[in-house]
């Protein structure tokens, strides 16, 4: 299914942009041969009688301008140039840097005409008002294809983030994998293991408890749930090796393996660390609000992520064995449905609300403090835990550091296919066009649960990247304020989901499987879970 997820992200994109400039050449635009009204303010006297270089400013009004290009302006524009003249070929050059005071229009004109931070042009004089101003026409370049030149440029700047990503966890998994080879070698994750059985044994039933991919497997989820999420990539990789080698077809994704990917890609951390930095830093009054309601959505990920592997794994059912399957899942679904039916009728009854306005004497101040304390000491400790147990028990620990650091070197390098086809796709996608459409096609169905519109964005790219979904929550929080109801609904969709796409790219292609299976629908159920619950929780306590 990956396989055509991946295509249908390309088609999208660059289909979108094909239609887009298309109809931008029809409706031109950008004003191609058209000419703008301009007045040019040398900062010398000069008559224009002889050939050479001036400098000056180019001023547009702003109503000529607004009108030239259907904006929004509020004033006059100054642009500083440099005019070229030439006086016998009856030439007048205008070449202009962009800087932060220039129109949105004209900085994205010179970004695609693939110089990033000039625009060129032809003024042509109509009358020269005194030795330091004239006035006349200007026609700019021709701009043209400018979606396709997005694309371009996007698919290029997404293969080489892809190669830095990977390139990035290099020393990152040699330092884990070092780390976790001592460990694995003293017995300790062994011990760790079989101390949480119980859950092991319900999660992953294919896993024997003494499998090293046991202590890996749960070495990720509390990385995860601490917020590091530095450690918890080479956990989850060093994780997805070894169930591997229980993997009787090396191409396809057993069981246990796409339920681990269906944890990881529900995201359940207990402090959303990001989320919670953006809120500070855009002046929040209280940013660690988001906690509990990001808590709340990321556990309904989880369960309706397990909930989808544990059902999706039976199928295809056959013929005669539907009765049986439905009768093991009977208990579940029984279960499943009272909690939701309880939910339902608790948040409509206003009991639910009343029941959280009640907990006041929870501190969510003292509870951000207390993980933001194991945050800081958890890398530290692990690392002193680990190696020093290894030294207890004689284990020759820097031979064996060395030994599983070389495991996360190949690893890494190993992931950079995978990488560069997924960012690849997920940069055509977003520059083409692609998410536009899937906006304007999901928002009247999202209309009807209360999510805004604007927050729709955020919804659609967090599976997707994990920069981009970042990028959008910033710039709604800076647009509504952080503590807006739609400031606070897009930081717990932050905190409440994990990049489903990047994640499954990654791990996949670790251990270079093919055939992912049911792990695709399975994640995406529980990134829609993850938001359904984000905004039930923050419609119900800031509604």
């Amino acid at each position: 299914m990956l396989n055509y997820v991946w295509l249908g992200l390309i088609i999208l994109g660059i289909g979108t942009a094909i239609t887009t400039d298309i109809m931008n050449q029809a409706d031109n635009k950008f004003r191609n041969s058209d000419p703008l009204p301009i007045e040019i303010i040398f900062d010398d006297s000069t008559s224009l009688q002889s050939d050479g270089a001036y400098n000056g400013k180019i001023k547009v009004r702003s109503d000529d301008f607004n009108e030239f290009y259907s904006t929004l302006l509020n004033n006059d524009v100054f642009v500083k140039a440099k005019i070229s003249v030439n006086m016998e070929e009856d030439k007048i050059g205008i070449f202009f840097k962009i800087d932060e005071n220039t129109p949105e229009m004209w900085k994205y004109m010179a970004k695609v005409s693939g110089k990033d931070d000039d625009l060129m042009g032809v003024f042509k004089l109509r009358e020269i008002k005194n030795g330091k101003l004239v006035s006349g026409d200007l026609i700019l370049e021709e701009i043209a294809f400018t979606k396709m030149k997005d694309v371009t440029n996007s698919a290029l700047e997404y293969a080489g983030i892809a190669v830095n990503i990977a390139l990035g966890l290099i020393g990152i998994m040699a330092l884990w994998l070092g780390v976790m080879k001592v460990a694995e070698n003293a017995g300790l994750i062994k011990i760790i293991a079989n101390s949480v059985k119980p859950i092991t044994k319900f999660l992953f039933p294919d896993v024997p408890p003494d499998h090293p991919a046991m202590g890996s497997i749960i070495m990720n989820m509390a990385a995860n749930m601490l917020g590091l999420g530095n450690a918890a990539t080479p956990f989850g990789l060093k994780a997805m090796e070894e169930l591997q080698t229980l993997n009787k077809d090396k191409n396809t994704a057993t069981n246990a393996m796409v339920t681990f990917l269906a944890v990881n890609t529900a995201g359940l951390t207990l402090i959303p660390v990001t989320a919670i930095a953006i809120r500070a830093a855009a002046g929040s009054s209280n940013p660690a609000i988001i906690i509990g309601t990001a808590i709340f959505g990321a556990t309904c990920a989880t369960i309706v992520g397990i909930t989808a592997t544990k059902i999706l794994e039976k199928f295809p059912i056959k013929k005669g064995e539907y009765g049986a399957w439905l009768k093991s899942y009977k208990k579940g679904l029984i279960i499943a449905i009272s909690i939701v039916t309880l939910i339902t009728i608790l948040a409509t009854t206003g009991v639910l609300s009343a029941v959280f306005s009640k907990l006041t004497f929870l501190n969510p101040d003292l509870f951000k403090g207390i993980i933001n304390v194991i945050s800081i000491l958890a890398i530290p400790g692990l690392i002193f835990l680990f190696i020093g147990y290894g030294a207890i028990k004689k284990v020759k620990v820097y031979e064996v550091f060395v030994e599983g650091a070389k495991e996360g070197f190949d690893v890494a390098v190993r992931i950079i296919p995978y990488l560069v086809a997924m960012l690849v796709a997920i940069g055509i996608f977003r520059a083409g066009g692609g998410m536009q459409i899937l906006v304007t096609a999901l928002e009247p169905i999202t209309s009807l649960i209360g999510m805004p519109a604007e927050a729709l964005p955020m919804a659609i790219m967090r599976p997707l990247s994990g920069s981009g979904s970042l990028g959008i929550m910033a710039e709604i929080i800076a647009t509504h304020g952080p503590d807006s109801f739609i400031g606070i609904l897009v930081s717990t969709f932050f905190g409440s989901t994990e990049t489903t796409f990047y994640v499954l790219a990654v791990y996949f292609g670790s251990v270079n499987i093919r055939n992912t299976r049911h792990a695709l629908p399975a994640g995406l159920l529980a990134d829609i879970a993850g938001i359904l619950g984000a905004v039930f929780i923050v419609k119900l306590l800031f509604g």
